[in-house]
């Protein structure tokens, strides 16, 4: 499992990680077993937020409750969440963040959180109280590292103009066949194009000069959880084509070949998974150090579906 150093900061972390949005009614046994199989894979680096689960903070209490982390096993992972999301508004404010934190740190039955992220961007934030909130958690030793999920640039540099601790990771919706944030810049000044239209400001590029770590949420979606292309025969044929003939090549499963599109780039990003099956882990982190040449990159990419000018 390759792991990534996260710039400015002492953390380590694997480049596939486990999130566990979807263990709140998983028995105990089940929650442990799929903890134990992304250890036995390399995977050190867990992701949670306080609205996964049917309530707030119900996936980070199963995970809690099921895993009981001792001190030495608490120290050799990464345990991540995230904040801001709220029912019918998002909420950057800082009694909000303080709040949410507390209530995570006592579900996960933790004493700090590794890394947290605002989740989605509150268009009414205020940096200031951003900032004092990440003040106050750092100094409390309750957070060491902070980042965002679905900012573009200009929505990180803002929070910058008072966040005092770097920025250092942004978690991102990306796979294969819905990579926007790669495929326009490809595709860059094309006219009549769709795929060059920027949808984010040229976030990746904007990562990779301010040592921010991409990590790509939803690794084998279509589009907006519009189901998976792995085994999708009608909408990509062409791709799973690549995929089976790739992964024949390199000992793997297709997935294990759309995580290595992934870890490939030179962006040293970060897959998430969303998988509550062991099986399904083991063959994702097979992709973590997938040496895939530039020719399979882009003949991944061109199958699915995207312009090569």
């Amino acid at each position: 499992m390759k792991t990534i150093s996260f710039p400015r900061t002492e953390l380590r972390a694997s480049n596939v990680v486990l999130g566990l949005m979807r263990i709140a009614n998983l028995p105990d046994e089940d929650i442990r077993t799929l903890y134990g199989s992304a250890r036995d894979a390399g995977i050190n680096t867990f992701d949670h937020a306080d609205i996964y689960g049917p309530t707030r903070h119900a996936c980070e209490e199963r995970f809690g409750q099921a895993v009981k982390l001792t001190a030495a096993e608490r120290e050799s992972i990464v345990i991540q969440s995230k904040v801001g999301i709220r029912s019918g508004y998002f909420d950057f404010s800082k009694e909000h963040i303080l709040r949410t934190v507390d209530e995570s740190l006592a579900a996960l039955r933790t004493d700090y959180l590794d890394l947290l992220l605002l989740h989605r961007p509150d268009t009414l934030v205020e940096p200031e109280e951003v900032a004092a909130a990440f003040d106050e958690l750092h100094a409390a030793g309750k957070v060491v590292n902070f980042g965002v999920s679905n900012h573009t640039p200009g929505q990180v540099d803002l929070l910058k103009t008072a966040v005092r601790q770097p920025l250092v990771a942004n978690q991102v919706q990306l796979s294969i066949t819905h990579c926007p944030m790669i495929a326009s810049g490809v595709a860059a000044n094309m006219g009549g194009l769709d795929q060059s239209v920027s949808r984010d400001n040229g976030l990746l590029d904007y990562s990779r000069l301010n040592g921010m770590t991409l990590q790509a949420w939803s690794p084998f979606q279509k589009g907006f959880f519009d189901g998976v292309f792995i085994g999708d025969l009608d909408d990509h044929a062409e791709l799973n084509s690549v995929l089976d003939e790739l992964a024949a090549a390199y000992g793997v499963t297709p997935t294990g070949i759309a995580v290595a599109w992934i870890t490939r780039h030179p962006a040293n990003m970060q897959v998430v998974l969303g998988t509550t099956n062991p099986g399904r882990v083991a063959e994702s982190a097979a992709g973590s150090e997938l040496p895939l040449t530039r020719e399979e990159w882009y003949r991944l990419f061109r199958a699915a579906g995207h312009t090569l000018p």
